[in-house]
This record gives structure tokens, C-alpha cells and sequence, in this order.
């Protein structure tokens, strides 16, 4: 009896709902706002009093019910965010309606929500317009067209957090998948050829297959809409993807960790490394009643965001493994969509 090898592909289902909680504030439109066109007035006195030696604003007096963005991420001696000027009842960086401004019709953009959500997501800045109040003291006139968070939500883009959406890549998903004369079903990575295929390792004979010596099974990449560090993690499993069951055997996983840099951009990260199965029971009930992958998370943005289940990695994807058939014969019914790698949402 031979060694039969046999490399197998996956066909990619649409990513499934995610249900990370994530850390994030709830914001409601300001009283009489309508259309975006705020309406809150503030008191005509608001220079603070007291002269150059009186007492000044210090960072709780301005941040401790709307502090900045907090951060998570390398350690770069980053100084403290600088107070703005002005007065906590009229800092300077929002432009808020009501308060001092210095030149009749110039605009500037305002902003009457918090500080962790402006620029964030929908949100964005509204624009005003120095004017005269009683014809005696410039004054920010009404901020239009800014847009809030959405009411209600909590995470996601209509929550206004750094971190709304990330998107994992991997070029090759395939298992191989090894019979040996005993009979015995084994799994282990497969690798990308030259020609850009997937392809099973050398066979030694070994009590298991071996993946091919120094050869990653798949390159990937991340782009995320934030900054921050994540954990993604790939699972082969055995069993039906669209019934998954706790009890599913776990054929292997392979993680990577990395910091991602720079948001919306794709980035490289370090290759998915080899792996190989000792679990032969696993990988013949795969072989024999199909299996699927499952994409996972866990992350913090720089923001300081969880990105996870209630404190366990979210699954944001499963892929469904094509029938051994397809692998054998790509021509058979069903097959044409079957292909190396794929990706998922979260």
C-alpha cells in the first residue's frame, strides 16, 4: 500500500456577525439640536475673572467630564495631550456656540460632543461662524452640520471609537491531508510552490507528517481602520460550519501577534507558521464528513479598545472546506469556487 497525499482547499463563506464588546461611550444628540445645527447657549461671562494672577484652569478643571482619546500602545514617553485655551467653559479646540471669538464672519469648525469620539467613525466636525451678540461682543454663532454618534450604539461606526472594522487576509488556508499503508488519516500544512499553489510537503517517514523544514504554510495581512495590537488565530476544525458545535474536534491552529501600524493600510504580517495533526481520529472525521476553518480575534486598539468576545477571542469567520473530491478533480459540480485562501471581517 502507498503514501497518498492530498492537498485540500476551501471555499470562503460570508463573514458572520460579529459580537465583540468593545469599549466605547454612548452619546446623545444635545438638547434642541435638529439637523445638526446645535442651539445650547452659554452665559455672557465666561473670561474667568480674577485677572494674570488669579488661579488657572488646570487638566481636571478642562478634561474630567470630556477627557481626550486615551492611549494603549508602545511605549513612546508621549507626553500628556495640551490643555486648549481658553476656559473649560469655553476651550478654544471646540469653538463652542455662545463663546468669545475675536474676527466678525471668520468660520472655524466646532465640535459639541466629547473629545474620545470627534473625527471618529460618522462622527465629524460642524462649522460656525464668528458674529456679533447685541451688537457689542463677538460671539461663535450655532455649530451646523456636525454629526454625533448614533444614538444607542456602543460599538461599531455609529459608536465614533477609533476602531470600527478590520479585515485579515490569508493566502493559503489548505490543509494536506496524509494516508499512510496502516490505514491511519493525518493532517499537516501545506506550503506555496513556486507556481503559487498549495502544495503537500516531502513525505518522511515519520510516526507523522512533517510540514516541509523552514517553509511558513501562508503569508497574511491586516488592515484595520485604528491602530493597535492583534492576536488573529486560524482553526481547522472537523464538523459542519453552518451547524458549529463545541464538541468539534480541533484539527489545528496557528496564531499570529503583531502591531498594526498605521490604519486603513495593509500590512504584511509575520507568515502563519507550519503545523501538523497527531489527532488521526480528528482527521479522518474530517476527511470522511467535511470540516471547516475559523477566523479569530483579539485585540486593543490604540485607543484602548477591546476588540474580543466578553473577554474571549471573537470568531469573525468560518470557512468551509470543499469536498476531498474537489481536490481530486476540480471539474466536479460545486468545485469551480473552491481556492486557496480567503479572508474575513471583524
Amino acid at each position: 500500500m502507498t503514501t497518498k497525499r492530498i492537498a485540500l482547499a476551501g471555499a470562503l463563506l460570508l463573514a458572520s456577525g460579529c459580537t465583540g464588546a468593545f469599549n466605547g461611550r454612548d452619546e446623545t444628540p444635545l438638547a434642541g439640536s435638529d439637523a445638526g445645527t446645535s442651539t445650547t447657549t452659554l452665559p455672557t461671562s465666561l473670561d474667568g475673572g480674577g485677572g494674570p494672577d488669579a488661579p488657572q484652569p488646570n487638566w481636571d478643571a478642562f478634561f474630567a467630564q470630556d477627557p481626550p482619546p486615551t492611549y494603549c500602545g508602545p511605549d513612546l514617553g508621549l507626553p500628556p495631550p495640551p490643555l486648549p485655551g481658553g476656559t473649560p467653559e469655553c476651550p478654544d479646540d471646540k469653538n463652542r456656540e455662545g463663546c468669545p471669538c475675536t474676527k466678525e464672519g471668520e468660520t472655524a469648525a466646532c465640535w459639541p460632543g466629547l473629545r474620545v469620539n470627534r473625527n471618529r467613525g460618522v462622527c465629524k466636525d460642524g462649522v460656525t461662524t464668528c458674529r456679533f451678540e447685541n451688537e457689542v461682543q463677538l460671539r461663535w454663532g450655532p455649530c451646523k452640520g456636525y454629526v454625533l454618534p448614533t444614538p444607542g450604539v456602543t460599538k461599531g461606526a455609529g459608536a465614533c471609537t477609533c476602531f470600527s472594522q478590520g479585515q485579515w487576509s490569508i493566502q493559503n488556508l489548505s490543509p494536506c491531508f496524509v494516508t499512510y499503508p496502516s490505514g491511519a488519516v493525518y493532517a499537516v500544512s501545506t506550503f506555496v510552490n513556486a507556481s503559487g499553489n498549495a502544495e503537500c510537503p516531502p513525505f518522511s517517514n515519520t510516526p507523522t507528517p512533517q510540514p516541509k523544514a523552514g517553509v511558513p504554510w501562508s503569508t497574511n495581512s491586516l488592515t484595520v481602520d485604528c491602530a493597535g495590537k492583534f492576536t488573529l488565530c486560524f482553526t481547522i476544525k472537523a464538523g459542519d460550519a453552518q451547524n458549529p458545535s463545541a464538541g468539534d474536534c480541533e484539527l489545528a491552529k496557528t496564531c499570529v501577534t503583531d502591531w498594526y501600524a498605521k490604519a486603513n493600510t495593509a500590512q504584511t504580517l509575520p507568515p502563519l507558521p507550519g503545523w501538523t495533526s497527531n489527532d488521526a481520529a480528528c482527521a479522518d472525521k474530517f476527511v470522511k464528513s467535511g470540516g471547516y476553518g475559523e477566523m479569530s480575534v483579539v485585540g486593543e486598539s490604540v485607543e484602548c479598545q477591546l476588540i474580543d468576545d466578553n473577554g474571549q477571542p471573537l470568531v469573525f469567520n468560518r470557512v468551509t472546506y470543499c469536498p476531498l473530491a474537489c481536490a481530486q478533480n476540480p471539474s466536479l459540480p460545486g468545485c469551480q469556487s473552491c481556492g486557496m485562501g480567503g479572508s474575513g471581517s471583524f
